[in-house]
């Protein structure tokens, strides 16, 4: 029997079966033979792996004036480092930015260009710390956002509390950097401007943290690793994308910006007057259990909607598990006719109590240690107040001209 020889093999089959493999068995299977170098190169393969990493559209491939192949080996060569979490981050930004351009366009008007590898770089070793390659990747992808309101991160209102977290570019996470007690070798990933806290990523496996895993510093514990807040995350990705699909999935409501905000169209026909009656709340716990509550008014208000007006209020609850979620529903009557009554749905929005995280004794060592503190770490604790503990999300840095035209709601 004649043996088969790889330059007699039929074209394809061959293809069929290299089209099954990565870029970089693709790649090694170019040095084997001439033949397999040749096809190697075909077009279509290199389409396919452009598509699946980088998430590059035919248009784009157009535009560049490129084959595929050469495509590719562009983008690697840049972002190459990254491949394994560039098309998990790009689709998410991407999903992020469709979800917000039908509800809060002016979020996307505040994202940065993406920063570069030379920009990077230079942060750490400004901040002298490694930055993990899924932080490094989202940040090529966009630099955060500017300082405006409201924030990428979240809003919420609480009684006379509001708050509203922005995504740091990474030009002002370096100023927030911290190496004081409590919170060593920690970059902030969000600012509030109303309470002056972050989130934090742990750039060092210190104080009790592992390496790169985000929290939210609680002011009030000792240990400020103990109490965790809104979302949290063994690593950067986790963190962000977890985010990203709560708001895409509804977890997260949009409503008009705020929450508990009733607005009527301007828009709307001047017959469209109505005034609230009642409100109805659905309250669902983790344990399955249904409360219902129902009353007049809101927190014994009834406004009076007419196009373009907008009321805003505040209220709260209580939690007796350690989620819930609530939904329902306002009931108006119209001014025209007062027998005319239509009910207004509430999204389902939910609610999460902080996990509760005993921190680590301390050691008499460590104790004797913070008695008889000789000052060298009160310059790291001090940012302007005399060292005072209640700053632990502070953010060194932050150019104050970015807060003109910020605005914070007014509760009625």
């Amino acid at each position: 029997m004649a043996e088969l020889r790889m330059d007699q093999l039929p074209t394809d089959p061959l293809l069929h079966v290299l089209s099954y493999l990565s870029y970089r068995d693709l790649s090694r299977c170019s040095v084997v033979s001439r033949r397999l170098n040749e096809l190697s190169k075909h077009n279509p393969l290199w389409k396919s792996l452009c598509c699946k990493d980088w998430l590059l559209t035919c248009a784009e491939r157009q535009k560049s004036g490129l084959s595929w192949y050469l495509l590719f080996r562009q983008y690697y060569s840049d972002l190459g480092r990254y491949i394994q979490f560039y098309p998990v981050l790009k689709r998410c930004w991407e999903q992020m930015k469709s979800f917000l351009q039908q509800r809060c366009p002016r979020m996307i008007t505040s994202l940065k260009e993406g920063a570069t590898e030379a920009e990077l770089n230079d942060i750490e070793a400004l901040i002298g710390c490694r930055l993990p390659d899924d932080y490094r990747c989202s940040y090529r992808i966009h630099n955060g956002q500017i300082l405006v309101i409201p924030g990428l991160m979240g809003s919420m209102s609480l009684s006379n509390h509001y708050r509203s977290e922005v995504l740091l570019d990474v030009e002002t996470a370096a100023g927030g950097f911290q190496q004081r007690k409590g919170m060593r070798g920690c970059l902030p990933l969000t600012f509030c401007f109303h309470t002056g806290l972050s989130q934090y990523m742990a750039l060092q496996p210190a104080e009790g943290r592992c390496c790169f895993e985000s929290f939210y510093p609680c002011p009030m514990a000792q240990d400020p690793s103990a109490i965790d807040m809104f979302i949290t995350g063994s690593c950067f990705l986790d963190w962000f994308t977890t985010y990203v699909q709560n708001v895409v999935n509804g977890e997260f409501p949009i409503i008009r910006d705020q929450i508990f905000r009733i607005e009527m169209s301007s828009s709307a026909l001047p017959e469209a007057a109505c005034q609230l009656d009642s409100r109805y709340w659905k309250i669902t716990t983790s344990d399955g259990n249904v409360e219902e509550v129902q009353g007049p008014g809101v927190v014994g208000e009834f406004p009076v909607m007419t196009p373009g007006k907008v009321h805003e209020y505040a209220s709260c609850t209580t939690f007796s598990t350690p989620w819930e979620y609530m939904e329902g529903h306002y009931t108006f009557h119209s001014l025209a006719n007062k027998e005319e009554v239509f009910q207004v749905a509430i999204p389902r929005f939910h609610m999460v109590c902080p996990p509760f995280r005993e921190p680590p004794a301390p050691t008499k060592t460590l104790t004797a240690h913070l008695d008889h503190d000789d000052g060298d770490d009160g310059g790291d604790c001090c940012d302007g107040d005399g060292g005072s503990d209640n700053d632990f999300g502070s953010v060194r840095g932050i150019n104050m001209a970015g807060l003109e035209g910020a605005w914070c709601p007014r509760h009625i």
